[in-house]
C-alpha cells in the first residue's frame, strides 16, 4: 500500500494520511486520452468522505434501497484497528468510526457514524466496508447528498477515470491503463488490479479514494497503492506478476482494486452474505 502507506509506520496505518490540516488542492490535469468517444461526466466530491487517515466514499450497491443503512468504502489497510494480515478477513465487527461527508465543492456537510465493519480484508483485494447508523434516504433528506453508485461491471482499459480524494480534496484524472493478474506488495497479493496511466500520481492519504468512470459516473475501483522507488515487491513498491510468474516493476505507477464483485456478496438490506452465488470475496 503505497499511496496508502507512503512510508508510514504500520501502527499509523497510513502516512501522508496522518498529516493534519490538509488543504484543498487543485485537480490534476487530465491524461489527455485522444479520441475519447464519450464526453466525460462532471465528477466532483459529492458523496466522498474524509477519514482520519484516508479517503473513502458513501456507496450504494445496485440492489440497495433508499431505506437501507448506508455503506462507506475505503481500503482494508485504512482499518482503524490496523492492517489485516495476509489471509485475514474481518466481518460484522462493531465500530464507531466517523467520516466527514463532503459536498460537490469538498465542503464538509455532516459527520457520518459507523455501527460496524461489515467487511474488511487485504487478501485478493484491499477494502473495508462500514455500515452506518443512517440510511441513504436520511442522508439525502438531511444533507442533500446522494451516495456514489457502485458499477456491477468490470472496468474497461482505456476508459477515462477520476480518483477522488476526500482527504486531500483533490481529483486526479487519467485513464485505466490495463489490468494486473497479480499485484504483490510485501506479504500481500491482490488479484486483477487496475493500473493507472501516469497522470494519476496519487499520494499518501488518497488511499481508499473511489475510482470513478468518467463516462458513467459510477465507481469501478478503489485506489490503494503505487510503486514509489522502483523496488521489487516490497512495502510501498508493489510489483506486477503475470500468469507465468514474470515480474514487472513500474516505478511511479499507481494502482486500484476493482469493486464490481462486491455487490454479489450483499443481500437485501445491504447485509453481507459471503455464501451468495457468485460471491468471490475471501471468507474468514
Amino acid at each position: 500500500m503505497r499511496r496508502p502507506l507512503v512510508g508510514a509506520l504500520a501502527t499509523l496505518l497510513l502516512t501522508g494520511a496522518t498529516v493534519a490540516g490538509a488543504g484543498t488542492a487543485t485537480a490534476a490535469s487530465p491524461d489527455g486520452a485522444a479520441g475519447a468517444k464519450a464526453r466525460p461526466k462532471a465528477v466532483d466530491f459529492a458523496g466522498t468522505v474524509a477519514l482520519s487517515n484516508c479517503s473513502g466514499s458513501l456507496i450504494r450497491l445496485p440492489g440497495s434501497s433508499d431505506n437501507d443503512p448506508g455503506l462507506v468504502m475505503t481500503n482494508g489497510h485504512c482499518l482503524e484497528t490496523g492492517m489485516p494480515g495476509p489471509g485475514e478477513v474481518i466481518t460484522d465487527r462493531p465500530s464507531t468510526r466517523t467520516f466527514s461527508l463532503l459536498n460537490s465543492s469538498a465542503g464538509k456537510v455532516a459527520t457520518l457514524c459507523a455501527t460496524k465493519v461489515s467487511y474488511a480484508t487485504m487478501t485478493d483485494t484491499d477494502v473495508t466496508l462500514y455500515e452506518l447508523n443512517t440510511t441513504y434516504a436520511q442522508i439525502k433528506l438531511r444533507y442533500g447528498i446522494s451516495a456514489l453508485n457502485l458499477s456491477p461491471d468490470h472496468p474497461v482499459a482505456g476508459t477515462p477515470i477520476k480518483v477522488v480524494s476526500g482527504f486531500w480534496k483533490r481529483i486526479y484524472s487519467c485513464n485505466a491503463d490495463g489490468f494486473v493478474y497479480r499485484l504483490r506488495e510485501a506479504d500481500w497479493t491482490w488479484k486483477d488490479s487496475l493500473r493507472y496511466t501516469s497522470s494519476c500520481n496519487t499520494i499518501g492519504g488518497t488511499s481508499g479514494s473511489p475510482v470513478v468512470d468518467a463516462n458513467t459516473g459510477k465507481v469501478v475501483a478503489i485506489n490503494n497503492t503505487g510503486n514509489e522507488s522502483g523496488e521489487q515487491c516490497t512495502m510501498n513498491n508493489p510489483c506486477e506478476v503475470d500468469e507465468n510468474g514474470q515480474v514487472t516493476v513500474r516505478e511511479g505507477i499507481n494502482y486500484a482494486q476493482e469493486t464490481y464483485g462486491i455487490a454479489k456478496c450483499f443481500t437485501v438490506g445491504n447485509k453481507l452474505d459471503l455464501g451468495l452465488p457468485g460471491c468471490e470475496l475471501p471468507k474468514p
